[in-house]
């Protein structure tokens, strides 16, 4: 019924001309007898109606005489909209005598021999809400029941049933007239039309008609199929036992031809019966409509009613059955639906399903390496962390995951190649009997790893697990292949100096001579010269490439990992003392040549002073071999990693169980506690509950001089638009859910007289739209209304709606008032929820986000991780940095937090404060760094952050 009430004067295109429309210019342009004049006439004078313009008098009768004859369409439909927004009564309520004429036209209209006018005038009868109009036009209502043109008999349903529902005494026989007219009809909209109005007005009948046809339910139309639909879900919900009557047609329509249809009845079979035949039957439904759908949006829409499906602990048991066929949306190419799935599915899978799914994950992985799309490296890596999780979730797979996922190693998108080390970590850290097989792996794709970041996560693995004396020896020969041998600076001047030479010798020309004769009989000679090509540039190793870039950071890894394998190798049975020297000397010669090559000048940048200390201190341990130094590197090097894997794995189950709805077990014999007859302990008088809240009820909701949760939550989104003095007073209810906002607009008329034309007009700064403008009102001397408007919004921008109240008052000559209303600022925090992320992720998001915005901090807070508290609640935002290194008082305080929009929008922050040490009472000082993709999105949490500290500093006022 939403496309019969929205505004039929949204179908004029024309410019809105606000100038004013005499009686006499408009009697003019009427008379010249033109048609096309006319309809401009009509125009301009339905615009001075949406405009607020008073209509001159005589109006009316001007329109009936020269425009309502008229038989041209595009006239007739401008009348239908004058006449639904012209007013139609006079000040005291009563109807105008000129609408007598008009009413008569109207009759005439529904027995026009056109269809368009006919089933135009009934939708536009479908607006009127004066009986007295239309009480002499029901018999031509009826009458269009029997009409040849299905568009007439699906309107006259319409309007049979809008009148009923508004004015029941003028048809009360509408149910057993459509009922009957439902039997004969045979065009499926209307028969849809029909069943609607019986869905809502006599259910009986509905159904009764429903159980004459049910076995031919799949044979009708779609749009007639989803109210049948509808009716079973409501007929259902209201009676249980009409369940098994029904049920059956239900899963006839998951057969469908229409995916609405499909959709609406899986979603209604959930409902309606939780057998587990029921739910797999929906899930499968569901599964198709992602696959055969194009639209993302729709695979999106439907893959959150999978994922609610799965809540339920007795569904997930059935879902976990069609993981495979759940993994075939993976042929999806937007990454958003394959995320979704391989999420869900990571939550469904069992050990029965696990190596299936490995399987069609590996098949995934090596599509991957022929597709190249924008989106192939973040599918990967999506893939990878997937398969990571298999692993954790299930030891047994892991052996066939590691080989295929160090390959990895050697890709061209950094990101992939990092949560596969990051995976190859964890897993030769928790599984022990993979470790040789982790090692040859590593040790084969080390040479074709092409980041500096993954080279050093894996020198990290290999210094820290190889532990045999041959592991040890193929780790330290890679790396010398990989660094070159002997000392670095020769080598990079024996480089040098043979490109020198090649400078400096310039390439041997050869000339061969030709004789050759001309066109004109003379005799020419042509000479060829050949020189000799430049040698190709020698190609460096991969480890001695990064030094010679200026990244010395992984020669100072690089010691440490020498410096492990030189201490395990010593303590190893079989090694004879001439090999230890053997080893260590070669390890020594190796940090002394990084040192040595950083302060040469060869590079491009030189050694930093911490590399160079780290490697300084790496040869100190090997010459020294202190007992507690050894103990370090040997053992609390992996020791830490563990501890970080269970952290890790700490936080994973508490974000899991936040997830989880908590579900309350009451015992059969627990006794009832009843609130009202319970003792407040909290109150000294020892009143009861009952008391306590008549008390609250009746002082506001206020004990104690504090109001309570619920009445201050809804206080607090109560704007007030105007003044207490003003004529007309207006407070707006601010109700945010999701993507709309619903403002309750309370108008008060404080004035004696009556207010005529009383309307409400708004309008929108930033990315919100006013969806439909609310209509005028009448109101009587201190009389009130509610108006409610609706504004989408598209973005987390910080949204203002403004504007102002208009209005007449009765026998006033002046023209209109107006009262100009506050603004109402829309609060970002209600679009914004805390998410989390990887370090990776947010680094990453980090450097792409061009967007920033640093906030100096501003704050009577004295204490570091109160400031961090204070922030987190007033921005919605997660804290990423783990608690145990925000622990402690060391005058300073560094952290990232996170945050998503309901948008999808991402929201960075870097928390950066510090106070003196000394001074127990001194304010934080510090700043927090913002970043996102779009601006408005940074901006507006900055001005978040600075209204909530001038907020927090006008309350420290206040007390003090």
């Amino acid at each position: 019924m939403t496309s019969i009430e929205q505004p039929c004067y949204t179908l004029i295109n024309v410019p809105i001309d606000t100038e004013p429309y005499s009686e006499l210019q408009l009697k003019q342009d009427l008379e010249k007898g033109d048609v096309k004049v006319k309809i401009e006439a009509i125009k301009k004078t339905i615009h001075m109606i949406l405009a607020g313009e008073r209509l001159p008098p005589g109006l009316l009768m001007i329109i009936i005489r020269y425009v309502l004859p008229l038989q041209d369409h595009t006239a007739k439909k401008l009348l239908l909209i004058f006449w639904e927004i012209v007013p139609k009564t006079t000040p005291d309520g009563k109807l105008l005598q000129e609408m007598i004429l008009v009413c008569d036209a109207y009759r005439k209209d529904l027995q026009h021999p056109n269809e368009f006018l006919r089933g135009s005038t009934l939708r536009f009868l479908c607006k009127l809400k004066e009986p007295e109009l239309l009480e002499p036009l029901m018999p031509s209502i009826r009458s269009c029941l029997e009409h040849r043109h299905s568009y007439v008999r699906r309107n006259a349903v319409l309007a049979i049933f809008t009148i009923y529902r508004n004015f029941e005494f003028l048809i009360p026989d509408a149910p057993e007239l459509i009922s009957n007219y439902l039997d004969g009809e045979q065009d499926m909209s209307c028969k849809r039309n029909a069943f609607l109005m019986l869905l809502h007005a006599d259910q009986d009948r509905a159904l009764s008609y429903l159980a004459s046809c049910l076995d031919q339910v799949t044979t009708f139309g779609d749009i007639l199929q989803l109210v049948i639909v509808e009716l079973i879900y409501k007929v259902c919900h209201n009676n249980p036992s009409e369940r098994s009557r029904f049920i059956r047609c239900i899963y006839n329509l998951l057969n469908s031809s229409s995916p609405a249809v499909r959709y609406e009845a899986a979603g209604t079979l959930v409902t309606l019966s939780n057998a587990p035949t029921a739910i797999k039957a929906a899930a499968s439904c569901y599964i198709e409509l992602i696959i055969k759908e194009s639209d993302n949006n729709v695979k999106l829409i439907v893959l959150d009613r999978l994922i609610a499906l799965k809540e339920h602990p007795t569904h997930e048991r059935v879902l976990q059955d069609s993981v495979m066929d759940i993994l075939r949306v993976l042929a999806s190419p937007d990454l958003e639906v394959r995320k979704k799935t391989l999420a869900l599915a990571m939550d469904l899978v069992s050990s029965r399903n696990i190596e299936e799914m490995v399987l069609v994950l590996k098949k995934e992985v090596s599509k991957t390496h022929d597709v190249e799309h924008e989106d192939t490296g973040k599918y990967r890596q999506l893939l990878v962390r997937t398969l990571h999780q298999c692993c954790i979730k299930f030891p047994d797979v892991a052996v066939t995951v590691v080989p295929v996922l160090v390959e990895f190693l050697s890709d061209t998108n950094e990101l992939a190649a990092t949560d596969v080390m990051v995976f190859v970590r964890e897993v030769v850290q928790k599984f022990g009997n993979l470790q040789p097989l982790i090692i040859e792996k590593l040790l084969e794709t080390f040479s074709e790893i092409k980041s500096v970041k993954v080279h050093r996560a894996a020198l990290w693995i290999l210094g820290e697990y190889a532990t045999s004396a041959v592991d040890i020896e193929a780790v330290m020969k890679q790396i010398t292949t990989n660094l070159g041998e002997g000392a670095l600076v020769d080598l990079e001047q024996k480089l040098i100096s043979g490109e020198e030479e090649t400078t400096a010798n310039p390439p041997t020309q050869s000339a061969q001579q030709t004789t050759l004769v001309t066109s004109d009989g003379t005799y020419a000679t042509q000479s060829v010269f050949s020189t000799a090509q430049k040698p190709k540039k020698e190609k460096r190793p991969p480890l001695r490439q990064y030094l010679m870039d200026g990244d010395f950071f992984i020669g100072a890894a690089l010691a440490s990992t020498i410096t492990k394998l030189a201490l395990r190798y010593s303590l190893l049975p079989d090694i004879t003392p001439k090999q230890k020297n053997r080893f260590d000397a070669e390890i020594m010669l190796c940090m002394a040549g990084i040192i040595h090559l950083g302060k040469s000048g060869l590079p491009s940048k030189a050694i930093t002073n911490d590399d160079k200390d780290h490697i300084l201190f790496c040869l100190r341990v090997l010459s020294d071999r202190s007992p507690t130094v050894i103990n370090i590197f040997s053992e609390l090097c992996r020791l830490s990693l563990n501890e970080m894997l269970m952290a890790k794995e700490k936080e994973d189950a508490s974000y899991q169980k936040s997830k989880e709805k908590v579900c309350k077990v009451i015992q059969a014999d627990d006794a009832i506690n009843f609130l009202q007859l319970q003792v407040d302990k909290s109150n000294e008088l020892g009143e009861n509950m009952f008391e306590t809240s008549l008390s609250q009820a009746l002082a506001g909701g206020r004990i104690g001089g504090s109001e309570t949760g619920a009445s201050t939550n809804k206080l607090n989104k109560v704007t007030q638009l105007t003044g207490f003095s003003d004529p007309v007073y207006a407070e707006a209810y601010v109700h945010v859910n999701q993507y709309d906002i619903v403002l309750d607009v309370l108008i008060v008329n404080q004035t004696n007289d009556t207010l005529q034309n009383c309307t409400l007009e708004l309008a929108t700064l930033g990315d919100l739209k006013l969806v439909e403008k609310p209509q005028p009102v009448v109101l009587a001397p201190k009389d009130f209304c509610n108006i409610k408007a609706n504004v989408k919004v598209a973005s987390t921008e910080n949204g203002i709606i403004f504007g102002n109240i208009v209005y007449d008052v009765t026998g006033a000559a002046s023209d209109r008032n107006v009262v100009v209303l506050n603004d109402i600022h829309i609060d970002i925090m209600d679009y914004i929820i805390p998410a989390t992320c990887s370090d990776t992720e947010f680094r990453q998001m980090w450097a792409e986000f061009e967007w920033e915005n640093k906030v100096s901090v501003n704050t009577t807070l004295t204490d570091l991780a109160e400031y961090l508290k204070h922030l987190i609640k007033s921005t919605n935002m997660k804290c990423l940095t783990p608690e145990k290194a925000l622990s402690g008082q060391c005058g300073f305080m560094a952290a990232n937090m996170y945050a998503k929009s309901i948008f999808g929008e991402d929201a960075l922050a870097n928390l950066s404060i510090e106070k003196p040490f000394n001074k127990p009472e001194a304010a934080v000082t510090g700043h927090i760094r913002i970043r996102a993709k779009s601006q408005g999105m940074a901006l507006s949490l900055g001005d978040k952050i600075n209204m909530t500290q001038k907020v927090q500093q006008s309350k420290v006022v206040v007390a003090v």
